[in-house]
């Protein structure tokens, strides 16, 4: 495969680092808040049906996160991938890549999206779902499996965008998706004139519906090649070892995303044991530490982005740069809003349950507990990033599985059950277990070895071996 370069100077390769890192990630921050925003809505209006359809939605959500924790991870790869080659500016090559990832994550999509929604039934008779909720759940889990082909496919246009450094473009599709979302799920839940009310489904219906249209216009810019990536039918022949390669190179972030998800899921488990009191103070202050990890994760997605263009053009040592940059600015921000939120901390709970004082006094004291080290998650957050954007994806994956398997959760438990102290036992874990991964992931960064992984070569690498082999076998053939 022969490299066509690409021509345009490339911003995020030179000039100040940190006027590119804030460029990247408040529109990256920003997507992620508005995606939030479908399952709000959604929480919204069927919220209005009562209890029994709030609870048909909750029980599809982890097999869905579940789901599409293996997507993210794929998206993870396609736009290192492609950061890499944009840095190195091989446009052939970003565009290859770019139609062998969807390819990819299409046929994976199907897969699950049609195994879910085969035995979707099985999965609700597993959790044991009381008969008035069943039908509701069924039919929501059902077009919630279905949606995950364009939920795939959308989640790889925005790594993509990413990975080019156009981060804005899949604002503009998000927003105008997100309002007609508020629009059609009021309209399928409960009826208008010809439209037959669907109840809880008629929110599933909505949201399938919206972002079947977000990846029609995603695929559409990415066919007529002026944002970074110019795809057409050829790139979508199927290249096996590269798929391949892929898949395996992927496979580490989704086995990480996965592993977060499921830490999550067992702390909630363990706190249950405490009570609803303090099942409520942690739900309420776990929305704030979500709008954390959100910016966190910004700034992560940023620097990975900043860190495979430059490897990718050869710049190791400004790549360095970046790492140490990004994580002083993540330390900083993340820091400042936990110094905030450690003073006014009851005012903040306050605003998500002014009446319940009880919950108001327990919530404050989880959030008092974690903020001041939230500028250490910043920094775990910030070294991954370098990781994922330099190809360390296992390092990655076991930094996750250390960070909730050997720390959080086993400190949570022993603390809690064991140590005396109760909840608070829980509580400290958090702390503990962000300084430590803090620790650790300076000690990787500044260990340099990070700097020796090269994907790009390892692919184009292979890509001459099977010309080299193709070549060979047209010439004998004229022999």
């Amino acid at each position: 495969m022969t490299s066509t370069t690409i021509e345009n100077r490339n911003p995020l390769l030179e000039g100040p680092i940190l006027q590119s890192l804030l460029k990247l990630t408040i529109p990256i921050i920003l997507l992620q808040l508005l995606q939030a925003a479908y399952q709000l809505i959604d929480a919204f209006w069927v919220g209005r049906l009562g209890g029994n359809a709030v609870a048909a939605v909750s029980v599809t959500t982890p097999f869905v996160f579940l789901s599409i924790a293996i997507g993210a991870g794929l998206a993870i790869a396609g736009s290192v991938l492609i950061a890499q080659y944009v840095g190195a500016r091989n446009q052939q090559m970003v565009d290859h890549v770019a139609g062998q990832t969807l390819l990819l994550v299409l046929l994976i999509s199907i897969c699950l999206g049609a195994a879910g929604f085969v035995f979707a039934p099985d999965l609700l008779r597993l959790m044991k779902v009381s008969a008035v909720v069943y039908d509701g759940a069924l039919g929501f889990m059902r077009f919630s499996f279905i949606g995950l082909v364009f939920n795939f496919q959308f989640i790889m246009f925005t790594a993509f965008m990413r990975g080019v450094g156009n981060p804005t473009v899949p604002i503009y599709i998000i927003v105008g998706s997100v309002a007609l979302n508020f629009v059609l799920d009021p309209l399928f839940i409960f009826g208008w004139g010809p439209v037959p009310a669907s109840g809880v489904m008629g929110a599933a219906i909505a949201t399938l519906s919206t972002q079947a249209l977000a990846t029609v216009i995603s695929i559409i810019i990415l066919f007529r090649g002026k944002k970074g990536i110019d795809l057409k039918l050829i790139d979508f022949i199927p290249d096996f070892p590269y798929i391949k390669k892929a898949f395996f190179l992927g496979l580490p972030s989704s086995i990480e995303q996965s592993v977060r998800g499921l830490g999550v899921t067992l702390m909630t488990f363990l706190i249950a044991t405490h009570g609803t009191l303090s099942l409520a103070s942690y739900g309420v202050g776990s929305n704030i530490l979500q709008v954390v990890m959100v910016i966190g994760m910004g700034f992560s997605q940023a620097i990975s982005t900043l860190v495979a263009q430059n490897i990718g053009a050869g710049k190791v040592t400004r790549a360095a740069r970046i790492g140490r940059l990004g994580a002083t600015v993540s330390f900083w921000s993340l820091s400042g809003i936990g110094i905030i939120v450690f003073f006014f901390a009851k005012q903040v709970v306050s605003f998500f349950v002014p009446e319940d004082p009880n919950v108001i006094a327990g919530a404050a004291i989880f959030l008092r507990t974690i903020a001041l080290t939230w500028g250490c998650l910043g920094i775990q957050l910030a070294f991954t990033g370098v990781l994922k954007g330099s190809g360390n994806m296992v390092t990655s994956m076991i930094l996750a599985l250390v960070s909730q398997f050997v720390f959080q959760f086993p400190l949570a438990y022993v603390l809690s059950h064991h140590g005396g102290m109760g909840v608070n036992g829980i509580w400290w874990a958090f702390p503990v277990s962000n300084v430590l991964m803090a620790l650790i992931a300076m000690g990787i960064f500044a260990n340099g070895d990070w700097k020796k992984k090269r994907i790009i070569d390892e692919v184009e690498e292979e890509e001459l071996i099977r010309q080299v082999a193709k070549e060979t076998l047209v010439e004998e053939g004229i022999k």
